[in-house]
């Protein structure tokens, strides 16, 4: 049986409170959204929290309520899902990209500084496999330049970090103006597909909820007027359009399931951790392979670990990667690349004029990185299924490589 990458983790409560919300009389957006964005919210520390439909929205959303458009530049990560810098294009803004650092493979808060052009007006830090970027250095650079910084949190739904002996909740401190996170079903907690946007800031979350719903508002106080005498009775139908926002809501029914696995975040986090362990200790003397490491050692038991990412030299072992992949295959273990530098990307390239060596740790970083199996519902022999699988095929591919030479 193949072992995956990733896979969502639904247990027999998540299916009996899904099925109890399919018999409610709400399927769509209903009193289970708002209990879900109050729990979210409580649960990360953060005054606000708005529910949509994928975090893509989430972050398109953010760029939104910021103002950000045409005029604007947005720099994020190379090492990131497309979303991360898509967000920016999809408002008019220009999407930017500073390198990553070596350690922790999130924005570097030095090259953010050396590559800061004057029209930039947001940054958003990426988390990347779950650990938190340097979230009061990437602060520091980008607020007293006067750009926001939103944070993506998409693999951090849960983690935590360390700041001057105090422990930070990701979404609940104050070196963000916006985090987002993901639902996806590989990420820590599901809801099938789904986003959050969180914030402090009363204007972004009223706005955000506004346009997420075709920036319609239904309050009356909230109402601007039409300014003709047919629209003189507002009656409970009654409803004006004073954005132009999009249909970004989430389900009633994926919400039953949110505040179901929300439930079950502690025991996933702690799951994800003990494999996390596992693996390094197994893996800590391995020639040509690189485990991950952490910017800051006192995150060992915070960090949410969505990615297991090791780094193989391939050149050095004289195997490609997709030889590499193909191999682990044939031992019953998935595995994937995350992610292709979105710099690099043809759209990206024939749009901003982007190419090789504008982020080369990141570029470097590719040609290594390999994410292998972490999900909450690994047992300790798939563990060791996937660790004799790596520690095989490198020592098969070094005796040939020895062989040859």
């Amino acid at each position: 049986m193949m072992i995956p990458y990733g896979r969502q983790s639904i247990s027999e409560a998540d299916i009996a409170e899904v099925s109890n919300s399919l018999r409610s009389n709400w399927l769509t957006t209903g009193p289970l959204v708002n209990r879900f964005e109050e729990e979210f919210a409580k649960r990360v520390g953060a005054k606000h929290a708005v529910a949509v439909c994928n975090a893509t929205a989430a972050l398109h959303l953010a760029m939104m309520v910021a103002n950000i458009g045409p005029g604007d530049r947005v720099v994020t990560s190379p090492n990131t899902f497309l979303a991360s810098a898509n967000c920016a294009a999809m408002v008019g803004a220009i999407p930017d990209f500073a390198d990553i650092d070596p350690v922790s493979y999130n924005l570097c808060p030095e090259s953010l500084r050396g590559n800061w052009q004057a029209d930039t007006k947001a940054v958003i830090a990426v988390h990347y496999a779950g650990q938190t970027a340097d979230m009061p250095a990437i602060a520091a650079v980008a607020r007293e330049r006067g750009a926001i910084v939103i944070e993506d949190a998409c693999h951090g739904v849960g983690g935590s970090f360390e700041h001057e002996g105090k422990n930070w909740k990701i979404g609940g401190h104050p070196w963000a103006d916006m985090s987002t996170f993901s639902f996806h079903p590989v990420k820590t907690m599901t809801t099938g597909e789904g986003g959050m946007l969180v914030t402090d800031n009363d204007d972004y979350a009223t706005k955000a909820r506004m346009l997420r719903t075709h920036g319609m508002v239904r309050q009356p106080d909230e109402f601007v007027g039409i300014g003709d005498d047919h629209f003189e009775e507002k009656g409970p139908w009654y409803y004006e359009m004073q954005e132009l926002g999009y249909n970004f809501r989430i389900t009633d029914f994926q919400c039953a399931l949110g505040l179901s696995q929300l439930k079950r975040l502690d025991t996933f986090l702690q799951r994800r951790r003990e494999m996390v362990s596992r693996y390094n200790e197994a893996f800590k003397e391995t020639e040509y392979l690189q485990t991950p490491k952490l910017r800051n050692p006192n995150d060992r038991d915070l960090t949410s670990w969505h990615l297991y990412t090791v780094l193989i030299d391939f050149a050095a072992i004289g195997c490609t990667r997709t030889e590499f992949i193909k191999r682990l295959v044939e031992k019953g273990v998935g595995s994937q690349v995350l992610y292709i530098p979105v710099h690099l990307q043809p759209w990206y390239q024939r749009q901003y004029g982007y190419a090789i060596s504008k982020c080369p740790i990141a570029e470097d970083y590719y040609a290594r990185t390999l994410s292998l199996p972490l999900y909450p519902e690994m047992t300790d022999q798939d563990c060791e299924q996937v660790i004799a699988g790596i520690r095989d095929i490198l020592s098969s591919v070094a005796k040939t490589k020895e062989k040859n030479e």
